[in-house]
């Protein structure tokens, strides 16, 4: 499980970015909604130990092992698979080679485990047959599908996706959803994204992010009552 605590980040000359967010993922997929600018990246980033806040804790606990994130953050990355919003690849270059040298980086040290690896991602995310396709050649899906492949290379068991299923259509963010679904049983999973139907779907858990603070935390009501409860925290037009 991450345990974050008392979270508070502010930009320079800016507003606060988190003020106070503390938040348990354990395993299973948890929901994170917030308008543009609520700081739901920032959160991840900080989760995922590439920005350090000016104050809070963050530690991992699983069974035996316990650690401080923020004084150890290398020990997370090796746990960790973390999709940002964009992500540059080389476009020319082809989907399978891509992920195997993503594998390689994530331990795969010959080429036959290399290959064995990426076999096993690109099956896992319907894209096995796009392995000799150049990257730019990929529809918007596909890409997010091999960035949840590059980032499940490794086998982490937390996964922080910032916005996957942004600019989707219903049958590719219905391919993610069964995959993230198939993963959530021993995975640590935030999803951060503008969708309340993906909350709906499948996110036992949810939190609702707004001006640097998590104002809702639960899980999701039946139906319409969840678009109900997020406005109710986050007022139609209103931003961070």
């Amino acid at each position: 499980m991450l345990v974050a605590r008392a979270l508070h980040l502010a930009y320079p000359n800016g507003p606060r970015a988190l003020d106070g967010v503390s938040l348990d993922l354990g395993a299973g997929i948890y929901g994170l909604l917030g308008p543009n600018g609520a700081g739901k990246s920032t959160l991840l980033r900080v989760l995922a130990t590439l920005q350090r806040p000016d104050t809070g804790s963050v530690r991992w606990q699983r069974g035996d092992e316990a650690f401080d994130v923020l004084a150890e953050p290398a020990r997370l990355r090796a746990r960790l698979g973390y999709l940002p919003q964009d992500f540059g690849l080389y476009p020319t270059l082809s989907v399978g080679a891509t992920l195997e040298h993503f594998c390689a980086l994530e331990g795969a040290r010959t080429r036959a485990e290399r290959r064995a690896w990426c076999d096993a991602l690109l099956a896992r995310t319907n894209l096995l047959d796009r392995r000799r396709a150049a990257v730019g050649t990929l529809s918007g899906g596909m890409r997010q599908r091999l960035g949840l492949a590059i980032a499940l290379a490794g086998a982490p068991t937390l996964l922080l996706l910032d916005e996957p299923t942004a600019g989707l259509d219903p049958g590719e963010r219905r391919r993610i959803y069964d995959l993230l679904v198939g993963l959530a049983g021993e995975t640590a999973i935030l999803l951060s994204t503008h969708h309340l139907d993906d909350v709906r779907a499948i996110c036992p858990r949810f939190g609702i992010l707004h001006r640097g603070r998590l104002v809702h935390d639960g899980p999701p009501p039946a139906g319409a009552a969840l678009t109900d409860c997020y406005f109710a925290h986050v007022p139609p037009g209103d931003s961070a």
